[in-house]
């Protein structure tokens, strides 16, 4: 059925706020009008009553300018503008404009103050990225890898070591990293690295203390005393312990503190963005991990309380600074690891879709995040409920009034450090799902984003960084979103188990070399059974015992039977000897038309258990499970050279 109310809608599409989307059958779906009330007012648009609505339509009509305050400009392209001005290059050069923009801007971020004195945010990306190049490499959760020199969990010294001996020993060119990004240092650890308290800063936890400069510059007794601190390496379950981990670290660099050099304190006055997440850092051990729940008068980064708590609070945010140079330190050696050892991409770091909604950038950033929405998806077959992944979307208004910086300096810390970002939920760059206040996950709405903005920012970043871009696109997203990922250079993402022709008879897997080329493909993903767990219905049984599988055992055991038959008919077909499935399944998609392959170690391994079970939190150790074997023996394991041997024959290293 049609929307009820005109107006309503109107305001609602000048808001970017749609009131009907296609479901997950294809079939359309109105939103609730009340639904688009709620969303509009976290927007602070008043849609409560008729009057307010034709007030807020006339606001609109009456003030909007004729060019949006961030315009997106695809290099070698004109562009009309209708309005005329100066336009402010980044490069200190300027030009006139008359009506359009030219196609010969240089890539950058440029102004435009229009001759009625508005200024105009002008971003000139490339039309496409370079080619990437082929190969294969491992998805890696960093914090399930050890070795004899981690604390029970893997580290950056870990991983600039993976880095080398993959491509020294295996000749793989790329490895993919779970989220490293910071989490609230205030125990007990969110430990999801998809829930990080910010985007734009590294965490912690993922330092070799003993590679510290300070470690080598302490005296002999002090090395002691921090080596003893060391948690237990063998973990009980073989579970990692994140608290005992960062309360060791945490009290490991606090002793070696004093043996810092005076040049490895960041300059906070010339790095405001710095300076305030350590002070978050410092309230949040004093105050707690969620803002939200602080004194009032902290909850305002501006405050005067806060610049007195600062002040207070000196030795506890010099602390936190010199943290961050520790981890850009570590995660310059990885990258340069990877470099040094030939690969063929490198690192590619994982972007969240969002943030912790009391950490660190929700806090400093307010007037961009809508702080009381959570993001999530519509209801569909699989999650009848909706999903609520409870992180607070950006603000779109306030996006375009900041000249998408927020956005930009998100992508620019993540590649600071890499070679390849790979953008988690990239359809969010078009639409989000928005969860009003007090409305379960399927009450919702999607707000429409200026992807042409989100995209040239991701583009012109990447381009600057030299860096590959991921997008993951799996599960319902609009053909818009994949389309123009790959007509501008961007992998979306190719998992063999959902490969299949959904429209033919029994639903046959889609040979891997009719694949399409601009892809990332896996086997499986972290929020998905493992090789040996899918062999041994692991997901089933856990969802059982747990009462979260929603249909009796018996049919879930019957569908994963056939989905199974699906697969090996998928071997068979491709002249695949099925002896031995781990090492089948990483032969039949060696030769993927996909430019990159990725593996992950804990099926190289044989692992049972997935990282991440969707739909549990402490039901299920999420982001705890370890690989069975240290790093050493990982590359001494002879299921892990059976398994990569197809890999390295289909894309040898160049």
């Amino acid at each position: 059925m049609a929307f009820p109310d005109d107006d309503l809608a109107a305001l609602a599409a000048a808001h970017g706020v749609a009131v009907s989307y296609e479901g997950s059958d294809r079939s359309p779906v109105d939103v609730d009008p009340d639904v688009v009330v709620a969303v509009l007012s976290e927007l602070g648009v008043d849609a409560s009553t008729p009057e307010s609505v034709a007030s807020a339509l006339d606001d609109v009509r009456s003030t909007r300018s004729p060019v949006p305050g961030t315009v997106a400009v695809v290099q070698g392209q004109a562009r009309e503008l209708g309005v005329s001005g100066r336009m402010e290059l980044e490069d200190g050069t300027s030009l006139d404009v008359d009506g359009a923009l030219p196609s010969d801007l240089p890539l950058g971020w440029h102004r435009l103050v229009t001759a009625d004195g508005d200024e105009v945010t002008v971003v000139v990306a490339p039309a496409r990225l370079p080619e990437v190049p082929r190969t294969w490499g491992w998805m890696l959760q960093l914090y399930s890898v050890h070795s004899s020199g981690s604390w029970q969990m893997g580290d950056l010294a870990d991983l600039a070591e993976l880095a080398r001996r993959a491509a020294t020993e295996q000749g793989a060119g790329v490895l993919l990293v779970n989220p490293v990004q910071a989490f609230v240092p205030s125990t007990p650890l969110v430990r999801s690295p998809y829930s990080p308290s910010s985007r734009r800063f590294a965490s912690p936890l993922y330092l070799r203390v003993t590679d510290v400069a300070a470690f080598a510059a302490a005296d002999d007794a002090t090395r002691e005393e921090v080596l003893g601190l060391a948690p237990d390496p063998e973990p009980a379950d073989d579970l990692l312990d994140h608290d005992a981990v960062w309360a060791a670290k945490r009290e490991a660099l606090e002793l070696l503190r004093p043996f810092a050099a005076a040049d490895e304190d960041p300059d906070l006055d010339a790095e405001p963005d710095l300076a305030a997440f350590a002070t978050f850092s410092a309230l949040a051990e004093r105050h707690g991990a969620d803002w939200r729940e602080w004194p009032e008068e902290l909850r305002d980064p501006t405050s005067d309380a806060v610049a007195r708590s600062r002040a207070d609070l000196a030795d506890r945010v010099a602390f936190h600074a010199w943290l961050q140079h520790l981890c850009r330190e570590q995660l310059d050696v990885a990258r340069d690891a990877a470099h040094d050892a030939g690969m063929a991409v490198g690192l590619v770091h994982d972007l969240p879709v969002g943030v912790h909604p009391g950490g660190a950038d929700a806090w400093a950033l307010q007037d961009v995040f809508a702080s009381d929405v959570r993001v999530g998806c519509p209801a569909d077959a699989f999650n009848p409920l909706g999903q609520d992944w409870g992180l607070p979307p950006w603000r779109p208004d306030r996006l375009l009034e900041t000249g998408y910086a927020p956005f930009r300096d998100v992508v620019r810390s993540v590649l600071r450090h890499g070679d390849g970002i790979r953008v988690d939920h990239v359809a969010g760059l078009w639409r989000l799902w928005w969860i009003p206040p007090g409305e379960p996950a399927h009450r919702g709405a999607y707000v429409h984003y200026d992807a042409d903005v989100m995209l040239a920012v991701l583009l012109l970043e990447a381009t600057r960084a030299g860096a590959v871009v991921v997008g993951e696109d799996l599960g319902t997203v609009e053909d818009v979103v994949t389309e123009t990922m790959h007509r501008r250079g961007l992998l979306s993402s190719a998992v063999l188990w959902f490969e299949r022709d959904w429209d033919a008879p029994g639903q046959p897997h889609v040979p891997p070399r009719e694949w399409e080329p601009e892809t990332m493909a896996s086997i499986s993903t972290h929020d998905l059974p493992t090789v040996e767990g899918w062999l041994r219905d692991e997901r089933i049984r856990v969802q059982a015992d747990l009462d979260l599988l929603g249909e009796p055992v018996e049919d879930a055991l019957a569908t994963a039977a056939a989905d199974r038959e699906a697969l090996l008919a998928l071997l068979r077909e491709e002249g695949i000897d099925t002896d031995d499935l781990l090492v089948a399944l990483h032969a039949v998609i060696a030769p993927a038309a996909s430019r990159l392959v990725l593996s992950s170690p804990a099926d190289a391994v044989g692992q049972v258990r997935q990282p991440n079970l969707p739909g549990t939190v402490d039901e299920y150790p999420n982001w705890r499970v370890r690989l069975p074997v240290d790093l050493d023996a990982f590359f001494d394991h002879d299921r892990v050279r059976a398994a990569v041997a197809p890999l390295r024959a289909a894309r040898p290293t160049p």
